[in-house]
């Protein structure tokens, strides 16, 4: 999650600083919550600051109108309780600048200052707003009653000619109530904007991780593809290289002609390698390939590309019509062959690699390539592998929604068998 400044803020300094913060930093903390076990502190925003002197102000101008109001009617005015009223008023307007870190506390102390209080009657409300805003609905309501219990003693401690007391009382009652409700409507529309963000923050970042993931994915299909294409290519490249170098006594004949497939498998193999680096410089976002896409009816081009190469290869396809496959399953049968026959020249040179075709719509398509264990004495240097073709091969048939298996028979022979979906003709 980001934390900061939401981006779309245009004066963050007029938001409260509380709708500023990462809205997942502490989830335990309730929207406004600013001190407490296991909570962290929020700094004031402009806009806090402004608020905070424009309340402390309000209370000590309202207190001292409503001190003046009093000392102007008629009757006693005990001077004792004249200087007590003042003093314990200013306290409670000082106190204000703390009912952000200590809201419950703060209001605790002002209700009971404000039971004998003139003086404190604003901070009181405004202490009881602020807990309405920054605690949920039980200690607001303690609070409150708190409040409701210390306007009582007030009335009955400093009753007022001027209003009978059931009247009073209500009149508190109901301004006690009104704060209250204001503070739960302030703090559930707050809670609403925290909600709403947070939501627009995750939904980012998971837009964010599903354009990663796609653009990992197509990267790795890339790679795949260039793994497939890239290794037949160089593997037929390596094997009649090694024939030159390893009988240079052949006929002009034979070197013209190894030299000749030499020279078309690496022009094929640069233009592979062109397409995908192409994709790559695109950002992974283009189309893979600008060339038809293989087929099963391509399989007997690349088996006898292999033969011309050196490879011998027992065919057998027992399909009704290679060009009937459905494309995905053909593509993919064309690459099981591929990196099987692939194999064969890097780890068992020498051998005979068998390639059975089977199947139909309806019953899916089986794909085996078998060779035995190499004659050995073939290359002098065994080809490099990675060891990554039959794991990037595995992910493609499982897409493909096949099935792979590789290893060792009975028989001595190695095999690798792909099982694809064949769908019956509609």
């Amino acid at each position: 999650m980001r934390s900061g400044p939401p981006s779309g803020v245009e004066h963050p300094s007029l938001v409260p600083a509380q709708l500023l913060g990462d809205p997942a930093a502490a989830p335990e903390r309730s929207p406004g919550t600013t001190s407490g076990t296991g909570r962290s502190r929020v700094r004031r925003s402009v806009r806090d600051w402004a608020v905070d002197v424009a309340a402390f102000l309000f209370a000590i101008a309202f207190g001292l109108v409503v001190v003046g109001i009093t000392l102007s009617e008629p009757g006693p005015h005990p001077d004792a309780l004249i200087a007590a009223d003042i003093a314990a008023g200013t306290i409670g307007c000082l106190l204000l600048w703390l009912r952000r870190r200590w809201p419950v506390g703060v209001a605790v102390v002002l209700a009971l200052i404000g039971s004998f209080s003139d003086m404190s009657g604003a901070a009181v409300l405004i202490a009881l707003f602020t807990v309405a805003v920054h605690r949920r609905l039980p200690p607001v309501l303690a609070v409150a009653g708190l409040n409701l219990a210390s306007f009582v003693a007030y009335c009955l401690l400093r009753p007022t000619e001027d209003m009978p007391l059931p009247l009073f009382l209500g009149f508190g009652v109901v301004l006690i109530a009104a704060v209250v409700a204001w503070g739960l409507f302030v703090r559930a529309r707050r809670q609403l904007v925290l909600s709403l963000r947070e939501r627009a923050v995750r939904a980012e970042d998971e837009q964010q991780r599903r354009v990663e993931q796609a653009r990992h994915l197509e990267r790795t299909r890339i790679a795949r593809e260039m793994h497939d294409v890239l290794a037949h290519r160089l593997s037929l490249l390596s094997m009649h290289a090694g024939a030159l170098e390893f009988r240079p006594d052949a006929p002009a004949a034979e070197v013209a002609q190894a030299a000749g497939v030499v020279r078309a498998s690496a022009r094929q193999a640069l233009e592979d390698l062109r397409e995908v680096i192409g994709v790559l410089r695109d950002g992974g976002d283009g189309d893979p390939s600008t060339r038809p896409q293989p087929t099963l009816a391509d399989l007997p081009t690349l088996i006898e590309e292999c033969r011309r190469a050196g490879v011998r290869v027992r065919a057998e396809y027992r399909v009704p019509e290679l060009r009937s496959a459905p494309a995905a399953t053909g593509r993919n049968a064309y690459r099981v062959v591929q990196e099987g026959l692939t194999n064969v020249r890097k780890h068992a040179p020498g051998t005979v690699a068998a390639v059975l075709v089977t199947g139909g719509p309806g019953t899916g398509l089986t794909v085996e390539v078998r060779n035995p264990t190499p004659a050995g004495g073939e290359h002098g240097t065994p080809l490099p592998s990675a060891g990554t073709g039959l794991v990037g091969l595995l992910e493609r048939v499982s897409l493909g929604g096949g099935h792979l298996e590789h290893g060792w028979t009975t028989d001595g022979e190695f095999r690798l068998r792909a099982e694809l979906p064949w769908p019956a003709a509609a």
